[in-house]
């Protein structure tokens, strides 16, 4: 709506010109004047499906002039349910690198699936001891039906890579993983030489995703929780990120976007989330805003981490609540529905894309609500409240 400042008002508007093949949609202009208001309002109000002159004649003659409370639609009625002009997720041409799929129920194989949907290339790292049974896997059709995208055809993963992100280089793994059998027959897993193999192999890439973690002594409370317990949580789960875009941000293309996932016990009392894995969480929290700065200025790319709420994931399951957790956040969430994988990995998607080109250094909360309240509402002290609730 455009007003010039003039002894009369003009307002555009558009008048709805069907034909049989197509719809025409022409501008016009009303005039309205101190003059001419009467007669002119009853073409407006017949074109625009405005119901009552009364309110807009009031607005009129108030000094200063507003038109804040008119609103003017017009629309054809053929056209009310057709489809809008969509805003879509477009990562054709994006080729991604998602650290921590080993198998097709968990955030990471979802982020893979989304970022595919919206045209990227995929390719994964997966761990070491879990990197056979996830090939075989796929090669035996067994994640075919986890597969399907929105179109119907099957995400395709152009490369596995074997990965261990405790390691940065071959000096820094000991002589026990070394010998270890369930690392028998692989080659080229620590974070500097998976690097060189993907830009050996593709170049560069445009998209990183960090989906892994791992909490040795994950069941114990923190103040049972030993150095060695702690410091691996903080290794595994937070350290391999600030490794991963380290060696990969020299290939990402400028413009490209990293993504890790998070959990709201960095900054909220999660009983049972122990063994220094709230403390990794946190750490990763507050390294994604320092590296979004780092990054961001030397490289041109984004940083940001997406606090996802529970998931029956195989991972998550071996934390052992992960089904109380899940009952929880049904009962006490602003949105009663138990979260999807895909949900995350949609947002994901949204984040590693054009549209997110401003967003760096966040934490996206995709928990259903869950993060945003204060008290457990299905607690009994609530019990007299009218707080609704789904059944």
């Amino acid at each position: 709506m455009a007003v010039a400042a003039t002894p009369s008002i003009r307002m555009a508007i558009i008048n709805p010109c069907l034909s049989s093949s197509r719809k025409v949609f022409m501008s016009s202009t009303a005039s309205f004047s101190s003059e001419s208001k009467e007669a002119s309002w009853t073409r407006l109000k017949s074109s625009s499906h405005i119901l009552s002159s009364q309110p807009f004649f009031q607005s009129l003659t108030s000094v200063p002039l507003k038109l804040t409370k008119v609103v003017t639609k017009a629309m054809s009625a053929a056209n009310e349910n057709k489809p809008l002009p969509g805003l879509p997720v477009d990562l054709r041409g994006k080729r991604a690198f998602i650290a921590g799929v080993a198998d097709d129920n968990g955030y990471g194989w979802a982020i893979a699936k989304s970022l595919a949907a919206a045209g990227a290339e995929i390719i994964v790292g997966t761990w070491v001891p879990a990197l056979n049974i996830f090939e075989s896997s796929l090669r035996r059709g067994k994640f075919d039906e986890s597969r399907v995208l929105p179109d119907g055809s099957l995400m395709e993963i152009t490369k596995i890579y074997p990965m261990d992100a405790v390691y940065d280089s071959p000096e820094d793994v000991p002589e026990d993983v070394k010998t270890n059998k369930r690392y028998a027959g692989t080659s080229k897993w620590t974070v500097q030489e998976l690097v060189e193999s993907v830009k050996q192999d593709f170049g560069s890439i445009d998209i990183l995703v960090h989906s892994l973690a791992n909490g040795p002594e994950v069941s114990k409370p923190l103040l049972e929780t030993s150095r060695y317990g702690y410091l691996a949580a903080i290794s595994a789960s937070s350290y391999s990120y600030v490794s991963l875009l380290k060696h990969f941000v020299p290939i990402m293309n400028p413009g490209g976007s990293s993504i890790s996932l998070t959990y709201i016990a960095s900054e909220r009392i999660i009983p049972g989330y122990g063994g220094g894995m709230s403390s990794a969480k946190a750490a990763l929290e507050s390294d994604t805003r320092v590296m979004a700065f780092e990054a961001g200025r030397k490289h041109k790319i984004r940083v940001n981490a997406i606090s996802a709420g529970p998931l029956r994931s195989r991972a998550a399951k071996a934390i052992g609540f992960i089904d109380m957790m899940i009952d929880y956040s049904l009962a006490n969430a602003p949105l009663q529905k138990e979260l999807s994988a895909e949900e995350v990995g949609n947002t994901a998607a949204f984040l590693a894309s054009p549209l997110a080109s401003a967003i760096t250094g966040a934490v996206v909360y995709v928990d259903n609500g869950l993060n945003a309240m204060g008290v457990g509402v299905d607690s009994p002290i609530f019990a007299n409240l009218d707080i609704p609730k789904d059944n």
